[in-house]
């Protein structure tokens, strides 16, 4: 009798494209496993980060706004949701693997601090061997998740959540020394940036840090005049290009790959260094910079999830501790521990 799992894999076989990966061909895992029955490895990772706790403390960890007190600002979590959408109707339309580049994008920012890249800028700081939030990723499905077994992903998701990061780099490089090697994996590397210049132009309007009039003119021009349609602007172009030259790399019109990295510095120059949201970073880089002095000298109000590996050394472990914080969880731990209570008697 056929699996299921076997009848995807040889329907994924005969109708993704010869550039996509294919399940079965995957590099395997950390440490080999049995093969379920019904899903195929990409599905089986991603049901193991949708259900894993890194992925839900998501939906507290800041994207950009701190503690936002309304419901419509997004969170780390629907962030990754986001870049799940986008990823994938690029991966289908390509006729990639839409498996795969779902396990990536939800997975891709699993390692990101409490307080988002503020947090992450204390602890590259403070951390002797440095802190990337792309690293700490792979850190917790390798390691940090299931007590310390890890989730032991797939090689291809792995790589993915690597790589995806590109800081203000090139949207699309004419190398592809340091992509992932998966075309999967370079679609949810661009999904992330069409996301998130987005979403957070849209969430920077709503908070009243900038003004719909103060976007270049010439951005609306050419990409469009709302959020949606600024994404299926950079979308359909990825398509098209992409398929009009093969389909065996990632394509964008010079103009648009242009203009894209002009809405990215016009987000950098209002509102990511904004002194509205810049002091309240302050505060959050604060906060998680004497946390890790604390922890790196006191054991209470700490408890370690599991056995570390021997010879761990400590600033290891705090660093650990305080990514996997939610930003209230560590305003919280941080008020416990410094903060002075009312004293009564009775």
């Amino acid at each position: 009798m056929t699996l299921i799992r076997q009848q995807i894999e040889e329907r994924e076989a005969l109708n993704l494209a010869p550039v996509a990966a294919r399940s079965r061909d995957s590099r395997g895992r950390l440490r080999p496993e049995e093969e379920c029955s019904i899903r195929v490895a990409f599905q089986r990772d991603r049901d193991r980060i949708i259900h894993c706790k890194a992925f839900r403390r998501l939906k507290h960890k800041t994207q950009v706004f701190l503690a936002p007190a309304g419901d419509h600002y997004r969170t780390r979590l629907t962030h990754v949701l986001e870049v799940s959408q986008i990823a994938r109707t690029i991966s289908v339309a390509l006729r990639l693997n839409g498996h795969l580049t779902e396990a990536i994008s939800l997975g891709h920012d699993l390692g990101h601090t409490p307080f988002g890249h503020a947090g992450e800028a204390v602890l590259n700081e403070l951390y002797p061997e440095g802190f990337h939030h792309y690293q700490q990723s792979l850190r917790v499905v390798d390691l940090l998740e299931n007590k310390g077994q890890g989730l032991n992903l797939s090689w291809e998701v792995r790589d993915g959540i690597a790589r995806h990061s590109k800081g203000r780099g090139q949207i699309l490089p004419a190398s592809s020394q340091g992509l992932p090697a998966t075309m999967e994996g370079q679609v949810v590397r661009l999904a992330d940036i069409i996301a998130y210049v987005n979403h957070d132009l849209d969430d920077a309007v709503r908070a009243g840090v900038l003004q719909e009039g103060q976007i270049p003119p010439r951005l609306i021009a050419l990409l469009g005049a709302t959020s949606s349609k600024r994404i299926d602007t950079m979308v359909r172009d990825l398509v098209e290009q992409t398929l009009a030259g093969g389909g065996e790399q990632l394509a964008m019109r010079p103009e648009i790959i242009a203009g894209i990295e002009d809405l990215r510095a016009f987000l950098f120059d209002n509102v990511y260094e904004n002194y509205k949201v810049h002091a309240d970073f302050s505060k959050a880089m604060k906060v998680v910079r004497e946390l890790y002095e604390y922890f790196m000298a006191n054991d209470r109000h700490w408890e370690k999830p599991f056995a570390y590996p021997e010879g761990t050394s400590r600033a290891r472990m705090v660093c650990d501790y305080i990514a996997g914080m939610t930003d209230r969880y560590a305003l919280s731990l941080y008020a416990n521990i410094f903060l002075p209570k009312p004293w009564s008697v009775f």
